[in-house]
């Protein structure tokens, strides 16, 4: 076994040793989505059949999001832009093994231990109180695919946006402006499909939108056949250029580290 799978496999452990934080998180965003579920069910009573959706759809899609906040990572960044300002980050580059892969496969550890345990609670509670619509097995099967994809392109993001502090010494500001941006083209305050005009179609296409709105309609059964490979395919594309990107300014900054005596 190489070492990813190891540095996965503990990062999976340090992330479920709290289980009771976990639910605490869980039934936060729980709340959080009865809050949006009740706000939506009037939105959708007002405007039926809004972006091709029901009223089932839209609380769906509501729930749905409040279990992907954690593992998508909507809000939070990484442990490395603190290892970055402390100057840690310099054992990470001595180690012979890749500084990307290494928080990849801690990051995608991280998404796995929150989607067990803090996805599940939102969607059982939304679904004792509201009509929820469930895919069948085939279409969970594309939605695990499009889940992956979606904490592929958010570890891409924010690993852009860690590496940032190479530079700026501070990435918080940064990391303000990606979460703002996460949150409105994402579908997480409101389902894209509701966007109109222009405002939706560069919403929808912006990798933002791979992390919640993709994943949803492949849950809600709105993408199958091409369109379903069409729209996982534009997840793995935001996903490979977002990676590519992050490989190639891990380059820039370990030349800017050694620049300076690093």
């Amino acid at each position: 076994m190489g070492v990813l799978p190891w540095v996965a496999w503990y990062a999976f452990r340090r992330h479920t040793a709290y289980p009771l934080s976990a639910v605490a998180e869980a039934l936060t965003n729980t709340a959080f989505g009865f809050m949006r579920a009740y706000i939506l069910v009037a939105l959708w009573r007002e405007r039926p059949a809004l972006g091709g959706y029901d009223v089932a759809d839209a609380v769906t899609f509501c729930f749905l999001t409040q279990a992907l906040i954690g593992p998508v990572q909507i809000f939070g960044g990484m442990e490395l832009t603190r290892r970055i300002r402390d100057g840690d980050v310099a054992i990470d580059l001595y180690r012979p093994v890749d500084l990307q892969g290494w928080w990849l496969a801690d990051d995608l550890a991280r998404g796995l231990a929150a989607l067990l345990l803090r996805g599940g609670p939102p969607m059982v509670a939304g679904a004792l109180v509201f009509p929820l619509r469930f895919p069948g097995p085939g279409a969970l099967a594309a939605f695990a695919a499009a889940v992956l994809l979606a904490m592929l392109v958010g570890f891409g993001l924010r690993y852009l946006v860690a590496l940032g502090a190479f530079w700026l010494h501070d990435e918080r500001g940064l990391h303000s402006a990606e979460v703002v941006m996460a949150l409105f083209f994402s579908g997480m305050i409101l389902p894209l499909v509701a966007f109109p005009g222009v405002l939706g179609e560069v919403a929808r296409a912006t990798p933002w939108a791979a992390l919640i709105q993709v994943p949803a309609d492949v849950f809600l059964g709105r993408h199958t056949g091409w369109g379903l490979a069409g729209a996982l395919a534009f997840q793995a594309a935001w996903a490979a250029a977002l990676l590519a990107a992050g490989r190639a300014l891990t380059l820039a900054a370990r030349r800017r580290l050694v620049i300076h005596g690093g």
